[in-house]
């Protein structure tokens, strides 16, 4: 695992919005890996949010774009139309996530086995948990719960990130990440949604100087989500 390197960082980012093209380009000038969590019957739709004080696109890429614009990088499930699964009972629960992953499966072209819940707040529970892993192709899902360590986790159907990447400590984290010196596997796991750049709850110059800074390292192993978990 990890190429015998004990630490790993991937990256996660939510929606499919077309903000990811540019996003991507920072991600590969820089050797990073990311997985990216898409809503399948919501591709393909414009959109806009108000965030931050102002209105910012939201307008879903192209579903005959998904397979060359994520290349290199994972494609995840975020079920086909973004609902808050606490509160769907169990039917639709399987059909919006299975489907979905079948969907986005069909799109890129290999077998889709990761996920991220949708919406924020208290958005997954252990009984929509327990119904993804035994109806579904899922075999991790992650949450918007900060950990702000780097500790591996068991359940792997509620797995939660180190940090969002809006939070003000991102640095901070990242800063002591790379100093760590460790004899266990230690993971640092960002997401978030690109759009947030054009708020600028983060910058695009402040992300990309994060991920200059994370580059390059002999020690770290780099990889989609799927590549670190699994």
């Amino acid at each position: 695992m990890w190429n015998n390197k004990k630490k790993a960082i991937t990256f996660s980012f939510d929606d499919g919005v077309t903000q990811d093209i540019r996003l991507i380009e920072i991600l590969n000038k820089y050797g990073l890996k990311a997985t990216f969590n898409l809503n399948s019957e919501l591709l393909g739709k414009a959109g806009a949010l108000e965030r931050n004080g102002a209105v910012v696109r939201h307008d879903k890429v192209a579903p005959e774009t998904v397979k060359e614009l994520y290349n290199g990088h994972e494609i995840a499930v975020h079920t086909l139309t973004h609902p808050r699964l606490t509160e769907l009972d169990e039917n639709e629960i399987i059909r919006q996530v299975e489907r979905d992953r079948e969907n986005l499966s069909l799109l890129c072209g290999y077998d889709v086995i990761g996920m991220a819940y949708p919406c924020g707040g208290v958005n997954n529970d252990d009984r929509v948990a327990d119904v993804i892993r035994k109806n579904t192709g899922v075999k991790y899902a992650r949450t918007i719960t900060s950990t702000y360590n780097f500790d591996l986790q068991e359940n792997l159907l509620r797995f939660n990130p180190t940090v969002y990447y809006v939070e003000d400590c991102l640095e901070d984290i990242v800063d002591t990440f790379l100093g760590l010196q460790t004899d266990k596997q230690q993971l640092l796991y960002i997401w978030g949604h690109s759009y947030e750049m054009d708020a600028e709850y983060i910058s695009w110059e402040a992300f990309e100087r994060i991920c200059k800074k994370l580059s390059g390292r002999a020690d770290i192993f780099y990889g989609t989500n799927k590549e670190v978990l699994l």
